[in-house]
């Protein structure tokens, strides 16, 4: 009886918590849709899309997007590279400064954005680049690659080590190996990992603050936003966008991932 009640009050205290989070995102979508001007007359006065028909006919908001569309894309292209490279030359070698390699490949997720920020600023600085379109993928690359580092080495240590060796003994050579056997178990990890780094990416403003120069992404927009209050409708809108935008990708990795322990080889 003592453990029913317990569970239903988990149970509850999980929900509360959830809609504590969630209840500024509702907000924000339900702003998005109000008719009236101002920013935030509470109850709603109507529903209308005409917010929306502003929102993406401003060339400056436009261009944002563009340009944050344009560095995700990017820097999810070189972390899928750089992170599965890594990932397979850790997982399979053993090596002299192995585990440092691990943890200067883990650290910049792990430190906070700003130390990041200025640590690649100053790097930029010292060899002369200018900030720009470049640095800030580079900058968000850094990151992203731990994303798809950590999904793609966690399916390799899942996927038996016999079926590479059966398909070399069997005539294969590396490269057909790769195609038929390593890649088909990996293709979901790479999946997931590319969509949650493009995510991290597109919503990523602390080291883009840094690294930006000039340029404006999304969320640098928003944040010049924030002393514009006339503009509010608009911002809810954009808002909206960005929050779709970053989780939809993160739900698709979760239903890619979360039968990660059923990969050929892993034992079923």
């Amino acid at each position: 009886m003592h453990s029913e009640k317990a569970s239903v009050g988990l149970r509850l205290a999980a929900w509360g918590g959830l809609l504590f989070l969630h209840f500024p995102i509702l907000i924000i979508f339900l702003y998005a849709f109000n008719t009236e001007d101002a920013a935030f007359s509470f109850p709603p006065k109507g529903f209308t899309l005409n917010w929306f028909a502003v929102a993406f006919a401003r060339p400056d908001v436009l261009e944002a997007i563009k340009l944050s569309l344009q560095v995700a894309c990017l820097a999810t292209l070189i972390a899928l590279v750089l992170g599965t490279l890594a990932s397979a030359a850790l997982y399979r070698r053993s090596f002299f400064g192995k585990e440092s390699i691990s943890l200067m490949l883990i650290l910049p997720i792990a430190l906070p954005g700003i130390i990041t920020g200025i640590a690649l600023l100053s790097a930029f600085k010292r060899l002369g680049i200018e900030p720009g379109v470049f640095t800030i993928v580079i900058g968000h690359a850094t990151f992203c690659v731990v994303i798809v580092y950590n999904n793609v080495i966690a399916r390799l240590r899942r996927t038996s080590q016999s079926l590479i060796e059966a398909s070399m003994d069997l005539g294969a050579d590396g490269w057909q190996t790769f195609r038929f056997i390593i890649l088909p178990n990996l293709g979901s990890a790479l999946l997931a990992g590319g969509m949650l780094a493009f995510a991290l990416s597109f919503d990523e403003i602390i080291v883009t603050t840094f690294t930006a120069g000039h340029e404006r992404t999304l969320p640098i927009w928003l944040l010049n936003q924030l002393s514009r209050p006339r503009d509010v409708p608009v911002t809810n809108v954009v808002a909206m966008l960005v929050m779709l935008v970053t989780m939809l990708p993160i739900l698709g990795a979760y239903y890619l991932t979360r039968g990660g322990e059923s990969v050929a080889g892993s034992g079923k």
